[in-house]
């Protein structure tokens, strides 16, 4: 799997520099931009004359803003900086066109994230079929002891009665050493992984159990994704809907068109 490849190569523009959050960003595709020197060296030094400890791996001139360069940290996130280095911007940019207006983060993101997804082989996820046709599917990046996806999970027999498939992902909100998840592990272990799943998901218990898991690449993945939190649902066209949605939403969003 080349996941984790593109991860380090892909952060994402909605950091928070100064609270030193990290979260994902766009890939920059630099073969087609022409690199301007002067900027890229005045940037890397005003940077480094107060921040010494940021890295920057890369400074190429944005496609939206003549004259504003995007900057990618090393291990951080990307943000928009002048020529000179003096000012730079952290935050999401949007762009007005016929469709509306669009976050410029999200409408590069999201195709990335179909490509990702695509790359998960079906074994690594836990997933709930429709018994007939399937029309749509949604992936889910949960954990078990999230209440919201708890109720999501409620109404999976709905969304696979209207053709949905629920194809899940592992997410512990709090990391890879706690008890969550060990609890997904054991789901993700377990003989019969989708009634691990009811039981975890209704406030039960599984039987504890050890085996090599996608967990921590999963993990991995939603981060580089853009997932903060649980349920954050993902389209089959890479659209991310962050938080729960009851079924009866999900169902003509997730349907193919």
């Amino acid at each position: 799997m080349n996941i984790l490849k593109k991860y380090i190569a892909s952060r994402a523009l909605r950091a928070t520099v100064l609270a030193g959050l990290l979260f994902p960003a766009l890939q920059i595709h630099a073969a087609s931009v022409v690199v301007d020197k002067a900027a890229e060296t005045a940037i890397k030094a005003a940077f480094k004359a107060t921040r010494p400890d940021i890295v920057i791996s890369k400074v190429v001139p944005s496609e939206e803003l003549p004259g504003v360069y995007l900057v990618t940290m090393q291990n951080g996130p990307v943000v928009y900086a002048s020529a000179d280095g003096k000012y730079f911007i952290v935050g999401d940019m949007f762009e007005i066109s016929a469709a509306g207006i669009e976050s410029v983060a999200e409408k590069k993101l999201a195709p990335q994230r179909k490509e990702w997804l695509a790359e998960v082989k079906r074994e690594d996820m836990i997933i709930f079929s429709p018994k007939g046709g399937t029309k749509g599917a949604i992936y889910v990046f949960t954990d078990v002891d999230c209440g919201y996806c708890q109720k999501l999970h409620q109404e999976v027999p709905q969304l696979n009665a209207a053709g949905i498939e629920v194809r899940y992902l592992a997410y512990p909100r709090a990391g890879l050493a706690t008890p969550t998840y060990d609890k997904m592990a054991s789901a993700w272990c377990a003989d019969d992984r989708n009634a691990a799943m009811d039981a975890l998901k209704s406030g039960g218990h599984v039987a504890p159990k050890k085996c090599d898991n996608p967990i921590a690449a999963q993990y991995q993945l939603g981060a580089a994704m853009g997932v903060t939190g649980t349920p954050a649902i993902v389209l089959e066209n890479g659209s991310l809907i962050p938080g729960y949605k009851p079924a009866g939403q999900l169902v003509p969003m997730a349907l193919r068109k």
